[in-house]
């Protein structure tokens, strides 16, 4: 017989989140072909992928932060200080991402996500396509995923 009664609970617990995740993996990776296949190469983790411009003092004048999984780019972040905005500073710091990703880690793909006050229009220019639009995510703001072929 099946138990029909559960307790609920809602405070945040690293223990079971971590033991959900561990759960979710063997049940996805018993569900595909693929993943089974992933499992114990190299691409099978994230690797941190950063690329960092200074000025010449040494200060943060902008910086990309992302990681690469499988043959993906993804890019969490790519920030320009407003000094050295238009100078196509933000632009070398994604090609270079691109480069690190296609020629050192075997990436065929970048993906990202940006709001609409921030870059779309930037990203399109730079070859990135959308492929998902979430209106009101948060309230007021769109969000957009853009994806891009590397190579």
């Amino acid at each position: 017989m099946v138990c029909r009664m559960f307790r609920l609970e809602t405070e945040v617990d690293k223990a079971r989140r971590d033991l959900l995740r561990r759960r979710l993996r063997d049940t996805n990776t018993a569900a595909s072909p693929v993943l089974r296949a992933l499992r114990g190469t190299p691409h099978e983790r994230e690797a941190p992928l950063h690329v960092w411009a200074l000025d010449a003092n040494g200060d943060l004048a902008g910086g990309l932060v992302g990681h690469t999984w499988t043959t993906w780019l993804h890019v969490t972040y790519l920030w320009v200080d407003a000094r050295h905005r238009g100078a196509g500073l933000g632009s070398r710091l994604l090609a270079e991402a691109e480069r690190i990703a296609r020629a050192e880690r075997g990436c065929t793909a970048s993906r990202l996500e940006t709001w609409d006050f921030q870059a779309p229009a930037f990203y399109r220019r730079q070859g990135y396509d959308v492929v998902c639009v979430i209106p009101d995510y948060p309230p007021g703001i769109t969000e957009y995923t853009l994806t891009k072929r590397l190579g």
